[in-house]
């Protein structure tokens, strides 16, 4: 399995909206809401790199109310 934090920004008002929409994706480990330059953080799981690209590109980048994604593998150091 291969994991990634996703780092996102919301419209102004809508970082709830998209962390409940997010949290229903099937991949999703987990959904916090955040301060700082991100408004919501994820955490997503699939089986191969190309499994966790489709489920960001296909799934979460489709939620209405997000401007902007960052997207950070985990790596076994």
């Amino acid at each position: 399995m291969v994991q990634a934090y996703i780092l996102i920004q919301t419209e102004v008002g809508k970082a709830h909206d998209v962390a409940v929409a997010i949290g229903k994706i099937p991949g999703v480990i987990r959904v916090d809401a955040v301060t700082g330059p991100y408004d919501v953080v994820v955490l997503a799981e699939a089986h191969t790199v190309d499994d966790l690209g489709g489920l960001i590109v296909s799934k979460v980048q489709n939620v209405l109310g997000i401007m902007r994604t960052l997207t950070c593998s985990v790596v076994n150091l």
